[in-house]
């Protein structure tokens, strides 16, 4: 019988937890602001994780590269961090990588959204023609 979660998912989801709390309360760097933990992948091993993180109010590319690699810099701190939060004999070491599917989400939204709205205006646009034949 097969175990309902594995170890490295709940490795994962406890380090994601701790991990948003210690952003959100220890880390005061302007370039880092208000980051999201969207996942972490573990490997299989338990010696990488790999943190997927959204920034609220950042769109432009080079702002997110940055904070990625602000992040990716203090990646020791946080761990040493973690450590103390969580107990392991051995904390994974952490990459942090931009999360682009809220993005790719509301990109994706506003495509149909507008493929919606031509779709009704050209049915609105073919009932006012229409009527206008029967008119004559």
């Amino acid at each position: 019988m097969a175990r309902e979660f594995k170890r490295t998912d709940r490795v994962g989801d406890e380090i994601q937890r701790e991990l948003a709390l210690l952003l959100q309360r220890e880390v005061k760097d302007p370039r880092v602001p208000m980051t999201t933990v969207s996942a972490v992948k573990v490997s299989r091993d338990l010696l990488n994780a790999n943190v997927y993180v959204t920034f609220l109010g950042r769109d432009k590319l080079q702002d997110i590269t940055e904070a990625v690699k602000v992040l990716n810099n203090m990646s020791g701190f946080l761990r040493s961090a973690l450590a103390q939060r969580i107990r392991m004999r051995q904390l994974p070491r952490l990459m942090f990588h931009y999360d682009d599917s809220l993005a790719r989400g509301r990109h994706l939204s506003s495509l149909i959204d507008s493929a919606i709205a031509s779709d009704q205006a050209r049915a609105h646009h073919d009932d006012v023609s229409r009527g206008a034949d029967e008119e004559e």
